[in-house]
């Protein structure tokens, strides 16, 4: 049999959050080497997740925007040993806005096999809370940080929306949240729907999904809040 590269979501809220169905997570309980974005926070979602092997035992490996390309084939080794791997997000899903598609390339490129797990995406279920259309759309990551170029590149995105009828869904630096919202209600067009969702899962989960003219002009306090913003033209 070969080994297994099993792609593991972790919560989007505290790491004792369940995010796992138990037939999915009895899968993962026994692998002892792991790919990690953060060791500290995956050693929680790990514990959470109740994985046999002492914490302090597991052979974890990081990667994340800093690990050099040259040692990205290292991180399979395990795999051509025989032993399961276990990819773990930070928050989410692996290799999705996250680290890893290189490393699911590469086990595929191997001849292993790739396993995703079901678990919580930010993405989708800003997408599903937002009314905007889920049949057609695309996500765009991060906004340039020049408050010029994030205006114009809003107005690209949201010309595609008309255009295409495509659901636009992007997202920001927590810190500068409140900012973005202020452009995007600014900039767009007032007919067009505006989505936030943060927090999701937590109990401080917000979302609020209206067209540009009609959110209120209390705004929600979005700093340090990890978000989600979807526009979508009618």
């Amino acid at each position: 049999m070969t080994a297994t590269l099993y792609l593991i979501p972790t919560p989007l809220a505290s790491a004792d959050t369940p995010c796992l169905l138990p037939h999915e997570q009895s899968l993962i309980v026994n692998i002892t080497d792991f790919i990690v974005e953060a060791e500290k926070t995956a050693r929680a979602h790990l514990k959470a997740l109740e994985v046999t092997t002492p914490i302090r035992e597991l052979s974890m490996h990081t990667l994340n925007e800093h690990t050099p390309a040259t040692d990205i084939a290292a991180l399979i080794e395990p795999l051509k040993q025989g032993r399961d791997v276990g990819l773990v997000s930070e928050a989410g899903c692996p290799a999705v806005a996250d680290p890893g598609a290189q490393v699911v390339a590469l086990a595929h490129q191997h001849g292993f096999t790739v396993k995703p797990l079901v678990g919580p995406s930010s993405i989708l279920l800003a997408m599903m809370a937002s009314g905007a259309n889920g049949q057609n759309f695309a996500f765009r990551g991060y906004l340039p940080q020049d408050a010029g170029e994030r205006a114009t590149k809003l107005k690209e995105w949201e010309a595609r929306a008309y255009q295409e009828k495509e659901t636009q869904i992007f997202i920001e630096t927590p810190y500068r949240n409140d900012a973005l919202l202020e452009t995007a209600l600014q900039t767009l067009n007032p007919n067009t729907r505006l989505c936030v969702a943060c927090d999701l899962t937590a109990d401080s989960e917000t979302i609020i999904s209206l067209l540009v003219k009609d959110w209120p002009q209390e705004r929600p306090n979005l700093k340090k809040r990890p978000s989600i913003f979807i526009i979508y033209a009618h």
